[in-house]
């Protein structure tokens, strides 16, 4: 079957075969008739089999009918991070290199002023994570009620990052008439009750069984104790046997996944100072710096990519060679997204998993999801070498309770509890004397002269006695005051006469009578006055007219 046979138009096949491509995936031709007839499509494939194409090419067909409007998008792609909404948009230019398409990305990190340039010309496919979407929808820039086709892609990875709020608020935004494609690799119980509420009808398509891994991968298990710098020289010494193996599949490039993003921090140093090729890549950095590390990557400027899981969904890097597990994942559905970063479209691929004691339960967990035992590589837990009295392979605890422990080993104060490290001239010197023999000049410490007696000090002179203070002669007695006269006795005050009354004014103004309406207005300033019934003493003029008389 080829592509011509799906029903596309020639347009797109035209685009596919320039690409390269004649022959479709099993997904891909199973999913593409449905998605032309205008069905709802619940696509379950494992990563590395062309999902992408799978709802691209078919909506390039449909797309070239009709028209985009101003901030009215006509097709809606959710991606669960930046990268994967940036790959769909490198998909979209590939194959429609012959259609006249307006393609707008939303994600974060980029300025937002440009983005809406993008929606006002109007698009006919918007791509875009969740949560730059319902900004845009927040500040009224965007109106999501012309969708005609909605994809959800990695529906699981959705979930893990708590997205599925925000995809059922714009599932309910959108028409009820759309058409939804809803595509996972995996198919938890909350997927399941997801795809329920979304799709109507829908064709489901499982290519695979649900989480399980491609044949093409060669999955190994490397045992190694627990410590920290263990586990980073073990995975060297990984590396290495890789790069010089000759036969089967050597290391190209590889990826590095671990489960925090400081651990990917220091390996990335730790592997830097021991002189490989590295980058890394984990959600902390910028928008930038993550493009700029994937495109270098992809280029081969980077031998290994040291990444947290942002990197381990859907992310089309074709010719990964090997995929290391330094930390063992958590969710045993992160290691089928994992190891599905090599061994994509029929390519050899090699996954190495580090596993220390601890680990079991979540190795129990990961062959127990895709139904198959991993071998080991050189020996199980069991044949690692025994740890010295008092030793563990758990990892120091980290967070407040760690800096208390390492707080409490430490003695208390300044010089107390260290101990004098002794030089060698010293320990052969102590050696010498234990045994009675004689130490060599050059060793022998030469002898100090002795030191010159000081002179005595002169005895101190003795001091003259103080002569003795004489007596100071008594203070006379102050004179008695006189006494005043006495104050002469006052006069009475004298009546003042009656103040006479001044004539008016010739030329004054007369004197205003009191304006009773006027106090009236005053006692009443601070309550408003009574209060008016009805109109009070205003009464409308369309009320005083009488009603009009009825004509026969």
């Amino acid at each position: 079957m080829s592509f011509s046979d799906l029903g596309l138009s020639q347009k797109v096949v035209d685009a596919v075969a320039a690409a390269g491509y004649t022959q479709p995936t099993p997904i891909q031709a199973q999913a593409i008739p449905h998605v032309l007839a205008r069905k709802d499509v619940l696509g379950i494939a494992q990563t590395g089999t062309g999902k992408t194409a799978a709802f691209t090419l078919p909506m390039l067909s449909i797309l070239e009918q009709g028209r985009a409007r101003a901030r009215m998008p006509r097709t809606l792609i959710l991606e669960p991070t930046r990268e994967l909404a940036a790959q769909v948009e490198e998909a979209f230019i590939k194959y429609a290199p012959n259609h006249k398409l307006n393609v707008a990305l939303l994600i974060g990190g980029v300025s937002f002023a440009d983005q809406d340039a993008k929606i006002t010309r109007g698009a006919d496919v918007l791509i875009a994570t969740p949560g730059r979407l319902l900004d845009h929808f927040e500040r009224g820039k965007l109106l999501l009620t012309g969708i005609e086709i909605l994809v959800i892609d990695e529906a699981d990875r959705m979930l893990d990052m708590g997205f599925i709020p925000d995809i059922e608020r714009i599932a309910g935004l959108c028409p009820f008439t759309r058409q939804t494609l809803f595509f996972t690799a995996t198919m938890p119980p909350e997927i399941q009750r997801i795809t329920e509420q979304f799709l109507s009808s829908p064709v489901k398509i499982e290519v695979a069984r649900p989480s399980s891994t491609a044949a093409t991968i060669t999955q190994k298990l490397v045992a190694t104790h627990g410590k920290d710098y263990e586990k980073r020289e073990t995975l060297r010494q990984l590396i290495q046997t890789a790069v010089s193996n000759s036969d089967g599949n050597p290391l190209k490039n590889g990826i590095i996944f671990c489960n925090r993003k400081t651990e990917v921090a220091t390996l990335f140093r730790s592997l830097q100072r021991h002189g490989f090729s590295v980058g890394a890549l984990h959600g902390d950095m910028d928008q930038r710096s993550r493009m700029n590390a994937l495109d270098a990557f992809r280029k081969n400027e980077l031998t290994l990519l040291v990444a947290s899981d942002v990197a381990a969904r859907g992310l089309d890097i074709p010719d990964v060679s090997h995929v290391f597990n330094y930390d063992i994942p958590h969710h045993a559905e992160d290691y089928v997204h994992r190891i599905g970063r090599t061994g994509r479209a029929g390519r050899l691929g090699t996954a190495y998993t580090l596993v220390a004691r601890g680990d079991e339960k979540y190795l129990q967990a990961i062959e127990k999801l895709i139904t198959k035992t991993v071998e080991w590589e050189a020996g199980d837990l069991s044949s690692l070498p025994e740890r010295a009295p008092g030793e563990t392979d758990e990892a120091p605890r980290r967070g407040r309770g760690g800096e208390r422990d390492r707080k409490r080993e430490k003695p208390r104060g300044g010089r107390e509890g260290r101990e004098h490290v002794r030089t060698a001239r010293e320990q052969k010197i102590i050696d010498a004397a234990a045994t009675g023999e004689a130490v060599s000049g050059d060793e022998a410490p030469a002898p100090r002269a002795p030191r010159a007696e000081r002179a005595p000090r002169p005895e101190r002179a003795e001091r003259a006695p103080r002569a003795e203070r004489t007596e100071r002669a008594p203070r006379a007695e102050p004179a008695e005051r006189a006494e005043r006269a006495p104050q002469a006795e006052r006069s009475e005050r004298q009546e003042r006469a009656p103040r006479q009354e001044r004539a008016p004014r010739a030329d004054a103004a007369p004197r205003r009578e009191a304006n009773p309406r006027r106090d009236e207005n005053r006692r009443n300033r601070d309550d408003d006055g009574p209060t008016p019934k009805g109109f009070g003493d205003f009464m409308p003029g369309f009320l005083m007219q009488g009603a009009p008389a009825k004509k026969d």
